[in-house]
């Protein structure tokens, strides 16, 4: 086989299925592709098929030996995550370079020798089973943590003794879309879970009824405590935080992805716990950034679609609101109470700044960081005036920052030692136009030495209101290593401007996303900067990179499109697909499937036009975009007249949604990728 040769896919039987949605019959050939790859039989086969070809077509791409290696090398430095300081102990992950999975690790002190907590490498010989969520208890004495295998999102909770590292007994399972909230005196911790799912249907069912338990240290878990429910409303889901001060457990209720919060406090001190809505109403987003006493701090969009900060007291009946941090021309991203202040990260023009206020909104101080890129995350105790903060940007992997909130001084308190010469690359900031008139960010990443049109990687989302920000990335930095650009379209549906940007690029509106994407390759082409465009994106940008590929093939070298949503008329029967019908709509209604017909991927693949090459990337243990998707979207492309470039998929077997996955197969996966995108978008290895 070579690269541009015929290429002789698999048969997929195809069979009479039909979708009745909203009053349409809608013809369904590859409903059969829907069965559980891990117990259906003709899925297996279908699946080794496509799988065997798929590498030996990658196989062939020149460069891919030399990309890995690159990839390697680049992927080849210490990674530390924001410490969490409990009762004197800091506890955070680390990875050394090429470890399967970062081990948790604990220092006694802040100078104190790094101690060993957690090691998941040991877990599984394929390094694919990986630590979840983890939560110290607030004395540092206990540690709980969830166990993920293979990618799903299903959990198992454990607990360890954060002194002698010896593991208890305790085990909670079935949990999912949780935190783990220890109370104040450490006898137990609170936790989410679904119930526990039918036998067969573990990756598959929809997921209803969650609900908050109470765990209780040393018993077994049919014991646990029911805290809170509501199975009249049972496609909610809930998160159990509790305060500083060991009083309150916050419990945050949504129905779906979109930033619209119900708040409900329970007094932990009483004794019989009686819940009392704090708001009323999934109108909102609200965001707890701490605690003094009963005065709760939080980022909310109430009256604020760039986010404001307003304080509540919860002890009173009256639950006056106070605001804190008032609404302005920055998105407020982020909060915490550190201390007797507020440290709050706010994006300007999709690039963070950091200021810190005291708790009755009156700027302090600005912290100087270290270039234009992204506060990734902030940790603090409302006990002490010491914070820490993770920084990254597209040349810069994340670093951590340690913050004295009453100076407002920082220095490095964990900076990785580069595999590459920062000098070599420039990262530029711009923009492009829209169909609509719209103005659009786009990031570029290039060589210094990099002049004139190159092969373009472009990347993109739209959706979720999640913001594409500055951040380092081995896989990015190797492309431009190798002479080609990375460019990062802030399309909207994300969440760069706040709320606005993100209506405006979903729902009725979503072909605005479709739009801005297509847009910003027109525009890498026409200014010169690209000589080649290749799309890639995950999950929802793996939908975007699709939609885009049958709107638009001839604009095209090649499309990546990564774990997405295809079939627009289905998504909701699957797992927490039903979450996502805020930022799509609901297929069962008329008004709404007019719309997701007319764009989804799995139905408008145009019969007898050209298409770009196209390498489609899931993985068998995915149960939030089940990789049912990408089958059946992948034998539409097959089965269609679209001229004679390859149109592969790519399955990853141990592997789910990208969480968890070891790096070894990251780098595999990230060089395939990159070897198809360099041959048919012109890049020379």
């Amino acid at each position: 086989m070579s690269p541009d040769g015929p290429i002789a896919y698999p048969e997929t039987v195809r069979d009479t299925a039909v979708e009745e949605l909203a009053g349409r019959s809608i013809a369904d050939p590859w409903r059969w592709l829907e069965g559980d790859v891990r117990a259906e039989e003709r899925v297996q086969a279908w699946v080794a098929a496509e799988a065997g070809l798929t590498r030996t077509y990658l196989d062939t791409l020149p460069g891919r030996v030399a990309i890995r290696d690159r990839l390697t090398k680049l992927w080849d430095y210490e990674r530390v995550s924001l410490p969490r300081r409990r009762g004197g102990r800091y506890f955070f992950l680390r990875n050394s370079g090429l470890e399967a999975q970062p081990v948790l690790c604990v220092r006694e002190a802040q100078d104190a020798s790094v101690r060993v907590l957690l090691d998941p490498n040991g877990w599984a010989e394929d390094g694919a089973t990986a630590l979840g969520e983890w939560e110290p208890s607030k004395d540092g004495r206990r540690l709980a943590y969830a166990v993920q295998d293979g990618g799903s999102d299903w959990r198992t909770v454990n607990v360890l003794d954060a002194v002698g590292g010896e593991q208890l007994t305790d085990e909670v399972r079935w949990v999912k879309f949780s935190g783990l909230a220890w109370a104040g005196n450490g006898s137990g911790f609170f936790y989410s879970r679904f119930p526990e799912p039918r036998a067969g249907l573990e990756h598959q069912a929809q997921n209803l009824d969650h609900a908050i338990y109470f765990h209780r240290l040393g018993t077994d878990q049919l014991a646990d405590f029911l805290v809170y429910a509501t199975p009249d409303r049972p496609r909610l889901i809930h998160v159990a935080e509790v305060s500083e001060d060991g009083r309150w457990l916050l419990i945050s209720s949504a129905e779906g992805t979109e930033a619209r919060t119900e708040l409900t406090v329970i007094d932990l001190t009483v004794p019989k716990l009686a819940p009392k809505i704090l708001v009323r109403g999934l109108d909102n987003d609200w965001r707890l950034a701490g605690s003094k006493g009963d005065i709760f701090y939080f980022v909310t969009d109430l009256e604020a679609p760039r986010r404001r900060i307003v304080s509540i007291d919860v002890g009173s009946e009256m639950r006056r609101r106070r605001e804190i941090v008032p609404h302005g021309e920055d998105l407020v991203a982020d909060a915490v109470v550190v201390g007797d202040r507020l440290l709050v990260s706010l994006l300007r023009n999709v690039a963070s700044e950091l200021r810190i206020y005291d708790l009755d909104g009156k700027l302090m101080d600005t912290v100087v960081l270290p270039g234009v890129g992204t506060v990734t995350g902030m940790e603090g105790q409302g006990d002490s005036a010491e914070a820490f903060f993770a920084f990254t940007s597209y040349d810069r992997p994340t670093e951590i920052h340690r913050l004295d909130v009453g100076s407002a001084v920082a220095l490095p308190y964990a900076q990785p030692e580069l595999q590459f010469d920062r000098e070599e690359f420039v990262v530029e900031q711009t923009s492009f136009t829209s169909k609509d008139g719209t103005v659009i960010p786009l990031f570029l990443l290039r060589r210094k030495d990099v002049h004139g049109a190159a092969p373009t990687l472009l990347y993109g989302y739209g959706g979720f209101e999640i913001s594409l920000t500055p951040g380092f990335s081995s896989a990015a930095l190797c492309w431009a290593a190798m002479g080609g650009v990375y460019a990062v379209a802030n399309i909207r549906g994300g969440g760069e401007y706040g709320k606005a940007w993100h209506d405006a690029g979903r729902r009725a509106n979503k072909q605005n996303v479709f739009d801005d994407f297509i847009a910003a390759a027109e525009h890498l082409k026409a200014t010169g900067i690209a000589s080649s465009v290749t799309i890639h994106g995950h999950s929802n940008g793996g939908l975007l990179v699709a939609v885009a590929t049958n709107q638009r093939p001839d604009l095209f070298a090649a499309a990546l499109p990564a774990v997405g949503v295809h079939d627009m008329t289905r998504f909701h029967r699957f797992t927490a697909g039903r979450y996502w019908i805020d930022d799509y709509g609901d297929p069962g209604k008329e008004e709404d499937l007019s719309v997701l017909i007319g764009y989804s991927p799995l139905h408008n693949i145009r019969d007898g036009v050209q298409y770009p090459a196209i390498l489609i990337a899931t993985a068998d243990t995915d149960d939030r975009v089940v990789p049912a998707h990408s089958f059946k979207y992948a034998a539409a492309l097959q089965a269609a007249d679209i001229g004679p470039k390859p149109h592969l998929i790519r399955i990853e077997t141990r592997a789910g949604h990208g969480a968890g996955k070891p790096t070894a197969k990251q780098i595999e996966e990230i060089a395939d990728l990159w070897a198809f995108a360099a041959y048919w978008g012109g890049l020379s290895v």
